[in-house]
């Protein structure tokens, strides 16, 4: 079990490591040099985890949502409009975060397939609007798959404008502004007066989230221990 907590602890610090300096550098210019040296790990521990640079981009990409549990709401709308202050939050507050989109939106990343975020967060948007739709809170012209595409796409831009004019501090305000524009071309209006667009919004649902995310991993636990016959 220790050697497991050491390893997983290894492979986040890799991570970091990698996040920190494809931010800074983006991906074509960073080395894995570069990534060795801020992780202060052997090469050797680097490439058991990992096994080349694009490698390593592409758990930084996965990383970014990884364990992350998006609170249930009886408004599915609510819920899409959690999911994008949530990650507002957290493009302001995790740098893996950052690190993920900056190779996301990164032109230049030569061979790296960036398509899994936009697929990932598509997917979360489609699921919740046809589930919206299904309970009546979207207008009858709404296509699902379409809508869903023009958040992502909306919010990919408003992101790279907040981080070029301001380095992400404005951005709670463009994606407020963003979904107070969208928001009403697709949802009923009589569902748009109980949506929640305060400014902490995204705050508490991270802490509920995160208190969500660890609850989970602390039951998983408990029932690998109690298969293996330990004590819980």
């Amino acid at each position: 079990m220790a050697e497991q907590e050491r390893a997983i602890r290894t492979r986040r610090a890799i991570l970091l490591a990698a996040a920190k300096v494809f931010e800074e550098r983006g991906y074509q210019t960073a080395t894995i040099s570069e990534i060795l040296s801020t992780a202060g790990v052997t090469k050797g521990a680097l490439y058991f985890h990992f096994q080349s640079k694009d490698d390593l981009a592409q758990g930084v990409l996965a990383a970014q949502n990884q364990n992350l549990v998006i609170p249930e709401r009886a408004s599915k709308v609510q819920e899409i409009v959690d999911i994008v202050l949530l990650h507002t939050y957290r493009l302001q507050t995790d740098p893996m975060v950052r690190a993920g989109v900056r190779l996301t939106m990164d032109h230049q990343a030569q061979g790296l397939d960036r398509s899994g975020p936009f697929t990932s967060w598509g997917d979360m948007v489609r699921e919740r609007l046809e589930k919206a739709q299904a309970q009546g809170e979207l207008l009858p012209h709404v296509n699902a798959a379409e809508t869903a595409d023009i958040v992502v796409g909306s919010y990919a831009g408003i992101q790279a404008m907040s981080q070029a004019l301001s380095d992400y501090r404005d951005l709670v305000e463009r994606a407020n502004a963003l979904l107070r524009h969208l928001l009403p071309s697709v949802v009923l209006s009589s569902v748009l007066t109980s949506v929640d667009l305060a400014e902490d919004r995204g705050a508490r649902v991270y802490a509920e989230s995160a208190q969500r995310s660890a609850e989970l991993a602390e039951s998983a636990e408990s029932a690998e221990a109690a298969s293996a016959g330990l004590p819980a």
